[in-house]
């Protein structure tokens, strides 16, 4: 199939397949080459699409998803492996997802702030250095 109609059926953009080409994504498997220089897609390169965007979906990096397209296309781990990478990704997302919450916490706290600063000042002061007592210790 022709890039465009790859695209299309993806979901991506023309530039974002040839960038994963680029970046050594899509290989010959993937992609071939016609006599008018034209590319051709195989059926295989939306499969490797697909496993693309789930890594991205769990916010894979570019290198880690270039480290494991690699690995698994040489079969390089064995599934204990695999599942110990996948632990140590769910660390690393709920390491974020706290850092996320104490951010949503910040937000709201000024925002209530805010709020009350326009309905209730002194209420607003109080609770400013309420918030700045705490955040000291």
């Amino acid at each position: 199939m022709k890039i465009q109609e790859l695209a299309d059926k993806m979901g991506l953009t023309i530039h974002t397949i040839r960038f994963y080409e680029k970046e050594g994504l899509l290989n010959e498997r993937h992609v071939r080459r016609e006599s008018n220089n034209y590319r051709n897609y195989s059926e295989e390169a939306v499969e490797r699409l697909k496993l693309i965007k789930k890594f991205q979906s769990i916010g894979c990096s570019l290198a880690e998803l270039k480290e494991f397209l690699q690995d698994h296309d040489a079969n390089a781990h064995t599934n204990l492996q695999i599942i110990d990478w996948i632990r140590r990704k769910k660390k690393e997302i709920e390491s974020k997802k706290e850092e996320y919450n104490q951010m949503l916490d910040t937000l709201n706290k000024m925002q209530e702030y805010r709020t009350l600063l326009m309905d209730d000042p002194h209420k607003a002061q109080e609770m400013l250095k309420a918030w700045h007592a705490g955040s000291s210790d």
